[in-house]
């Protein structure tokens, strides 16, 4: 725990037996309270991996539910068991686990409620390996989202981010895409909340066995990140309602 509140790390799991284990042992596990994996219909042995290495709550879909549809799992399941700090962490080892104290450390102490592990700021992004095309796209996306979404991230693309509990129980996370965009709903919401977001500089590995989208699926993702980006402006204007903004409050 940190100071009272307990510390979950989730993990959003497909084909990640070969990095598994290597992410699993760089946690922080004396501040991390619980480990949640949720497995995605791996074709392959993630699932033995996770409980060979003692993970103690694995969940799994019997068929693939998508990127996004696996998180939901994970974050529904995070606030089953009571977490106050849930990081999302992915189990591909391309993310440092040893950021996790850092980003624990700012929510805990109230500085922020969602923190996020940035690849852009420093030179993290293409000095670990991230193809030139796809930082020039995620610079290119990053400015058009802060200009529709009136806010300052050096990116909306990482895979790395941590919430607080009243993040979650906020947001209605539940309503968004079970695709690669759900990432950029979920953040739309944060800021239309009126959440304020910390950023940390985080190193990035890009290797063979790290997980990746092909160019097509790279230009599905960017015209969903455009979209969402033109709902949240559309609605912050009041010309459209849409139901991934009806908080809980």
């Amino acid at each position: 725990m940190y100071k009272g509140k307990k510390v979950i790390v989730v993990l959003p799991a497909y084909n990640a037996a070969l990095t598994l284990q290597q992410t699993y042992n760089e946690i922080p596990h004396d501040i991390v309270d619980e480990v949640i994996l949720c497995d995605d219909a791996s074709k392959d042995n993630t699932i033995e991996v996770a409980k060979r290495i003692g993970i103690a709550h694995i969940l799994r879909h019997e068929s693939n539910k998508g990127y996004g549809g696996n998180q939901k799992s994970l974050y529904n399941k995070a606030m089953d068991l009571g977490g106050d700090i849930i990081i999302m962490l992915h189990p591909d080892y391309q993310y440092t686990p040893k950021l996790i104290p850092s980003m624990v450390n700012i929510i805990g102490e109230g500085l922020y409620p969602v923190v996020l592990g940035s690849r852009i700021l420093g030179k993290g992004a293409l000095a670990g390996g991230m193809p030139m095309y796809k930082y020039i796209a995620n610079r290119l996306l990053t400015m058009t989202q802060n200009f529709l979404v009136r806010y300052k991230l050096s990116e909306y693309h990482t895979g790395y981010r941590s919430f607080s509990r009243q993040v979650l129980e906020t947001i209605p996370f539940n309503e968004n895409s079970d695709d690669f965009v759900f990432d950029n709903e979920m953040l739309s919401q944060i800021i239309y909340a009126g959440f304020n977001i910390g950023e940390v500089t985080c190193p990035t590995k890009y290797f063979k066995e790290a997980s990746s989208i092909n160019l097509s699926r790279s230009i599905k993702y960017g015209l969903g990140v455009l979209r969402v980006s033109f709902g949240h402006f559309f609605q912050k204007c009041g010309l459209v309602n849409l139901k991934r903004y009806k908080l809980n409050r």
